[in-house]
């Protein structure tokens, strides 16, 4: 496999990392994560020959196939999506090729060589057979539709994609491909949380070898076994998923800081020491020893110290009237599309919620963002804001708008009010750009860095309403951190769209469903809404023209309002006489006595399905949060195993009784327990199965 050590390499005078060794084995899962700027793409790029280290050496196997998924795509793709993804399957796809040509071939009776050539097809077509290759296109078609793509557009011009589709594709072609190793730069950045649930699934089963760079803890929870931490210019692998790693880092940094305040004292006393005897002649040795001994100390340092100091502090936004938004009986249908986008979506959104829209890409989620900021007209019915609702919009792709040429700070220079009266530096400074690193160039920018920058345009001034969409795309963990507790403690109304799970949580005190052309309200943050799974997950649609404008048809229709206040759990919430809204909501929840009959409308049904797939949905999470974990501390333990008997396998160890002892005795224990988890394993795996059958 691949592996690299002694890796150095420097931006200017900006050392990015030193002394970096990695060497992913088949099997290991690794999460590779680090502050924005700590030089994760750039390590991936160096195994990868893309650039060059500026110390260190890297070994590539001949024979080795790797895959990689950067973050931007640039390429130009020139058949079918299906063809696309076909083409990764290597030799297959040449032999499929080579299958179609000799069938066109066979039709020509005439031809001098068709004896040859019917052999020739015989030879091909069994080849084909030996290798699989008559699933290779059910395959691809199943990786689709995990993705996000529907039946029919196997057969579009891949060309005609967004560029987020586009990255969906050479998902898929990798995932088609399986390579050796699999290296991965934040894979769940263009996808909606249906696909990354599903990739995640995928990827957990991942046989070879895996490196991916993301900062989703719940996706790296559910796929990685091992995580390297990339910060203050060094890689530290610990064993386990995302919350192993925080406890074992934890950990190590608590070790490291009680051996740097020991040896503070040690250096102190010898201070002190030097000082009182300094001029004694009798202790002149002593003194000039503890001097040299001094000189040689290198100085333990506390690692994390010099992590991102933001603070994301919004301005206290003006009041804004009870009703922040309101959609009646709202249908939007675009122009190529038979069917409507989202239709009868009836909408209310009070002062200080806090929403998260959920659902397929593509779904209708953007459309209701573009509707509530006035960029989209409704085809049927009305959208209006409430009275004194100002109202700023951070994008996905706002970051791609900077330009590249000018400072940081000019650059928020240009789109601060001029008559805020603030320090912009001071403020650039609480969105992690403090001092100097406000006069760097955008250009030298990482993409999280970017995203800070973006946001910081966006939040700088004053607004009640924020709608952000995907805001966390590239931000690093402790980012993400800061952006959960400033949009937690904001006092505003905020409508969120995001894959992050985590996010999705901590802020979200309801969440509304959009999906086949119905925006279904959910008070609370329903997990199994949350991260729907591959049996729950219904056929999402593409149409020709959602393709260009980033939406999906759909149909069906729901009456649903949105009232903040009562959104959160155990909270009474404002008081209001009910809207026609909340009335329609009312006859249309399941099992409203509106329903009439025993006939059940179409909505009803899907709600009915829906209720019937979170029932289930409860039932197996937790069996499946169960096994994943039980798995990731046998792997740890196992692990443990290993590192004892590497210990145990050193000569010098021997030259110590006692130790060699201890070691014994701490290898039976690991061993004992790795069997112990390994039974639970099992046990986990059994209980989920019985009840996937039982469902």
């Amino acid at each position: 496999m691949i592996s690299a050590t002694g890796l150095q390499k420097a931006h200017g005078a900006r050392t990015l990392f030193h002394d970096v060794t990695i060497a992913p084995k088949r099997g290991q899962r690794i999460a590779l994560v680090g502050g924005n700027g700590a030089g994760k793409t750039t390590l991936l790029e160096i195994l990868l020959g893309i650039q060059d280290p500026d110390g260190g050496e890297v070994h590539r196997p001949k024979g080795i196939e790797v895959g990689y998924l950067p973050q931007d795509i640039i390429d130009d793709p020139q058949g079918t999506v299906l063809e696309e993804v076909m083409a990764g399957a290597g030799n297959l796809a040449e032999l499929a090729q080579q299958l179609a040509e000799l069938e066109q071939r066979l039709g020509d009776v005439n031809d001098p060589n068709h004896d040859q050539v019917v052999e020739r097809y015989g030879d091909a077509q069994s080849r084909f057979e030996q290798l699989g290759g008559y699933a290779l296109e059910s395959e691809a078609h199943r990786i689709l539709a995990g993705l996000g793509f529907r039946p029919a557009d196997s057969a579009r011009p891949a060309r005609e994609l967004s560029g987020g589709w586009r990255m969906r594709m050479a998902l898929a072609r990798l995932l088609l491909s399986k390579p050796d190793v699999l290296i991965l730069d934040e894979p769940t950045n263009h996808l909606d949380v249906d696909s990354v649930g599903w990739l995640e699934a995928q990827l957990a089963a991942w046989p070879e070898s895996l490196l991916f760079v993301s900062h989703d803890r719940d996706f790296i929870d559910g796929v990685a076994n091992q995580v390297i931490e990339l910060s203050g210019g060094t890689a530290i692998q610990y064993a386990g998923g995302f919350a192993e790693f925080v406890v074992a880092r934890e950990a190590r940094i608590q070790a490291i800081e009680a051996a740097a305040a020991q040896q503070q004292r040690k250096l102190a006393h010898t201070e002190r020491f030097i000082e009182r005897f300094r001029y004694k002649a009798t202790k002149a040795k002593q003194v000039q020893s503890r001097i040299k001994a001094l000189e040689k100390i290198e100085a333990i340092e506390v690692p994390g110290t010099d992590e991102l100091k933001a603070r994301f502090a919004f301005p206290p936004p003006p009041r804004s009237s009870r009703i922040v938004a309101e959609l009646t009986n709202v249908e939007v249908r675009y122009p190529d599309d038979d069917k409507p986008v989202l239709s009868e979506v009836d909408l209310v959104v009070e002062r200080g919620s806090k929403i998260a829209l959920v659902g397929p890409n593509g779904a209708g989620k953007t459309t209701l963002v573009k509707l509530l900021v006035g960029e989209l007209e409704p085809t049927v019915g009305s959208v209006a804001l409430g009275a004194n609702v100002q109202f700023a919009r951070f994008e996905q792709h706002q970051a791609d708008e900077l330009v590249p040429t000018r400072t940081v700070y000019h650059e928020f220079e240009s789109s601060v009010a001029a008559s805020s009266g603030r320090n912009l530096r001071t403020v650039l400074g609480s969105f992690g750009f403090p001092g100097d690193a406000a006069d760097r160039l955008v250009g030298d920018l990482s993409g999280g860095e970017c995203t800070r920058l973006a946001l910081a345009k966006v939040l700088a001034d004053p607004v009640n309403l924020l709608l952000l969409d995907e805001p966390t795309n590239h931000l690093d963990l402790p980012s993400c951190d800061l952006l959960e507790d400033a949009l937690s403690a904001y006092p505003g109304t905020v409508i969120l769209v995001t894959h992050d799970r985590h996010l999705i949580r901590g802020v979200a005190e309801s969440l509304v469903e959009v999906r086949d052309g119905m925006a279904v309200q959910h008070l609370g943050v329903d997990e199994a809404v949350l991260t729907p799974t591959a049996e729950t997950q219904p056929t999402r649609n593409i149409s020709p023209a959602a393709a260009r404008s980033g939406q999906s048809s759909g149909n069906g229709s729901t009456r649903q309002s949105l009232s903040g206040g009562a959104a959160k759990p155990g909270s009474a919430g404002p008081s209001k006489a009910p809207s026609r809204a909340a009335s329609d909501k009312a006859t249309s929840a399941p099992g409203a006595a509106g329903t009439s009959g025993t006939t059940k409308s179409k909505a009803q049904v899907r709600r009915d399905s829906a209720e019937s797939r979170q029932a289930s949905n409860k039932v197996l999470r937790p069996l499946r949060q169960a096994m994943n974990k039980v798995e990731r501390q046998w792997e740890a333990a196992e692990a443990r195993v290993a590192d004892i008997q590497a210990q145990l396998g050193d000569p010098a160890l021997y030259e110590n009784p006692d130790e060699v002892e201890r070691l014994s005795k701490d290898h039976h224990e690991a061993k004992d327990r790795a069997a112990e988890l390994f039974d639970a394993w099992e046990r986990a795996v059994a209980d989920l199965e019985a009840a996937e059958q039982g469902r």
